[in-house]
């Protein structure tokens, strides 16, 4: 079955945390036999900064950020039996979700894939006129990469035809424990852009943790943080490719995940980052959320911090064996339970049952 995939982008994670959750999920299809074409526009300086080439498991679109070239690559839709709109495109979002509905074949399956649904549900609560709730009738399902049953049912309370959480998870081919890299060593690492509804999280769990703990040194990656003020331990990497990913979780004796504000609340959400450090054998401390025993077991195989005080006392007395284990203990059970083989399933049955059902329609 043909693909047509419209989303941020799938080449550059530049101010796009969803590339690896795209990257991973759409090769594992592609290995299945599915034929993915994926559409995103040259904007916000991701084409300067791309992390891979064009890969050979998909056509890679990359169209001018203008709307008559948006329409052609709509154009395009009508030759797919699957059209997926993504959330975050960051342009012409309410034309691309309103085009796949309109250029979709009749035949074809029309799906809104959401990569940050507690953010969308807010805004669709507080616009009746929001473009995902005037389209979820002519939708035949929603995913979410996060969420669980409180956007399930959110969802379904207004409108969607089905909706479906495809959870993040690993890629063992391209995040994998590596050798320490001296760029990144320091006692806690945190790696993400700084955003509105981030920010003050990463204060509390990144930066009241390093001044309550002078003696020890922090590394913070990611975009927006060189203007922030933060204590003499805290270093700012910047923007960290993903090639350097694994040196980046590797490295640290801990890294932190700190979600944004929308997923904190919502819960069931864990980010990209959870999996990349567990694919690293990184001993992760993340801030708490609910449903983190669905992934990763805490004191076991995570640590889980209620504040920054948390997250200063995890630091303080974790010994590098510790560390070490939790570590070891996080990759085993992403490995076993947590994989883009094993979401890639999952995808290629709903898609599979999605298909059936029209065909039984029709």
């Amino acid at each position: 079955m043909k693909i047509a995939f419209y989303g941020s982008s799938l080449v550059s994670s530049y101010w796009n945390g969803a590339a690896t959750y795209y990257r991973g999920i759409l090769r594992d299809l592609a290995q299945r036999g599915y034929q993915i074409s994926f559409y995103e526009p040259d904007a916000f300086d991701r084409q300067k900064h791309r992390d891979i080439d064009a890969p050979d498991w998909a056509r890679s679109i990359v169209y001018p950020a203008t709307e008559e070239a948006m329409r052609g690559v709509l154009a395009e839709a009508a030759d797919a039996d699957i059209v997926v709109k993504a959330n975050g495109v960051g342009v012409f979002d309410r034309e691309l979700l309103e085009g796949i509905v309109e250029h979709a074949a009749p035949h074809a399956l029309k799906i809104f894939w959401d990569v940050d649904a507690a953010a969308t549900l807010d805004e669709m609560r507080a616009d009746a006129d929001h473009p995902v709730r005037r389209a979820l009738p002519d939708l035949d399902a929603v995913f979410t990469y996060g969420g669980g049953p409180p956007v399930v049912n959110a969802y379904k309370g207004f409108g969607a035809a089905d909706c479906v959480p495809v959870y993040n998870a690993l890629d063992p081919t391209t995040h994998f424990p590596v050798e320490p890299d001296p760029r990144f060593a320091c006692d806690l690492a945190f790696l993400g852009n700084r955003l509105p509804d981030r920010e003050a999280r990463v204060e509390e769990f990144f930066l009241k943790a390093a001044a309550a703990l002078p003696e020890q040194q922090f590394l913070i990656g990611g975009n927006g943080w060189e203007t922030k003020a933060m204590p003499g331990n805290v270093r700012h990497r910047g923007h960290v490719y993903t090639a350097e990913h694994n040196a980046f979780n590797c490295t640290p004796r801990a890294v932190l995940n700190v979600a944004r504000d929308s997923m904190a609340n919502v819960g069931f959400s864990p980010a990209t980052r959870v999996f990349e450090a567990a694919g690293a054998a990184a001993c992760l401390i993340t801030d708490a959320w609910e449903g983190i025993e669905q992934f990763l077991v805490p004191n076991e195989e995570v640590l889980v911090a209620r504040d920054g005080q948390d997250v200063a006392d995890h630091l303080a007395a974790l010994t590098p064996e510790r560390a070490e284990a939790i570590g070891q203990a996080a990759l085993k059970r992403v490995l076993a339970e947590h994989t883009y083989t094993l979401r890639g399933a999952q995808v290629d049955q709903l898609f599979q049952a999605h298909a059936e059902r029209q065909r039984e329609v029709a």
